[in-house]
């Protein structure tokens, strides 16, 4: 069995990618950033509320947000179906979900637009993005994907269905036969595996026999497609290729990016009886944010006061929300069976 890989950058890699490269305007590239930090940002609130004991239950997608930002930034925004898994705020965000009504959902408000305070945080749920409401079961939202391209195809509409899911959801006989499914009818469909190498405490290791996600696609006949989960640009190609291979009548592909959560699997979880802390020391100096920024700095993209700008308007904006949803009415008694039972 192949260990993962050590979060040391290969000498004899090739140089870092340029927004040209991949497609995109500087302006597009700064865009990224942004979201990256809009998510971060609000990542820290959600986790600050969790421990006053005002958010009884967080996902952090801290160190996810490369993957989750770039890969959205690839889909057309309404036209494509998007189906996340709990951790994927950065998605939600790039989409243009706004983040007062993330936190609304994370307070369980009435106001709440994806549940109305009835789901668990990050149960995304937004009709006019085709943003669909995952389940908290690993691996469900998968075949439910699948099902989605199928009716795409069988209504001739130019859409594509994305997926998300970490690497423990490919250990889940639904992640198998979806995956079938859209092999055998070439469904336009990308599966996208966050691959932080632990599906909660269990090392991937113990999880596959394999050295990687991707080359379970071979199975299933259709590509899979390994790409660094913290470099923005990377993710961004490797997506809009999948998505546009899907959207040409190509078929599914799998994209497994390689990245890492820098805080425990939820806010009940503890990782320092399962990781290393110099493992996660270690991962922490990969930090998506702080890598793509130095990028964005050494093309001349960036600049101190841009940061400092940005960083001071991001957190004023996520705090003002926090501070507003916290004021938010809760739901009402009166509406604690709503939707449960049918109306006779």
């Amino acid at each position: 069995m192949a260990e993962p890989r050590s979060p040391g950058r290969d000498p004899a890699a090739p140089p870092p990618l340029r927004p040209a490269d991949v497609g995109l305007s500087d302006e597009e590239a700064r865009e990224i950033y942004r979201l990256m930090v809009l998510t971060r940002a609000l990542d820290e609130r959600m986790w600050t509320l969790n421990r006053q004991g005002k958010a009884p239950f967080v996902t952090p997608a801290r160190g996810h947000e490369a993957v989750q930002v770039a890969s959205a930034r690839a889909l057309r925004v309404g036209v494509d179906w998007v189906v996340t898994y709990y951790r994927d705020w950065g998605v939600a965000l790039a989409l243009g979900v706004p983040p007062y009504a993330c936190l609304l959902s994370l307070l369980g408000k009435h106001d709440d637009p994806f549940s109305g305070g009835r789901q668990l945080p990050g149960h995304f749920s937004d009709p006019a993005r085709r943003l669909l409401s995952p389940s908290s079961a690993v691996a469900t939202q998968i075949p439910h994907a699948v099902g989605l391209a199928l009716a795409a195809r069988l209504r001739g509409e130019p859409s594509v269905a994305i997926v998300y899911f970490g690497e423990g959801a490919t250990s889940e006989g639904d992640f198998h036969e979806a995956a079938n499914f859209a092999g055998i009818h070439r469904l336009p469909v990308v599966f996208l595996c966050e691959n932080n190498r632990y599906a909660i405490s269990v090392p991937m290791a113990l999880q596959m026999p394999t050295a990687s996600v991707a080359e379970r696609a071979a199975a299933y006949g259709f590509p899979g497609v390994r790409v660094d989960g913290n470099d923005p640009l990377a993710v961004y190609a490797a997506t809009r290729q999948a998505v546009e291979r899907a959207r040409a009548g190509e078929g599914p592909t799998l994209l497994e990016a390689e990245t890492y959560r820098l805080l425990p699997h939820s806010s009940d979880d503890d990782d320092r009886t399962y990781r290393d802390r110099a493992e996660v020391a270690a991962w922490e100096e990969r930090d998506p944010l702080r890598s793509y920024c130095a990028r964005l700095r050494a093309l001349g993209l960036w600049s101190d006061a841009d940061e400092a700008a940005l960083w001071e308007t991001v957190r004023a904006r996520i705090a003002a929300d926090a501070a507003a949803a916290e004021q938010a009415a809760d739901p009402p008694p009166s509406d604690l069976l709503t939707h449960l039972y049918a109306d006779t």
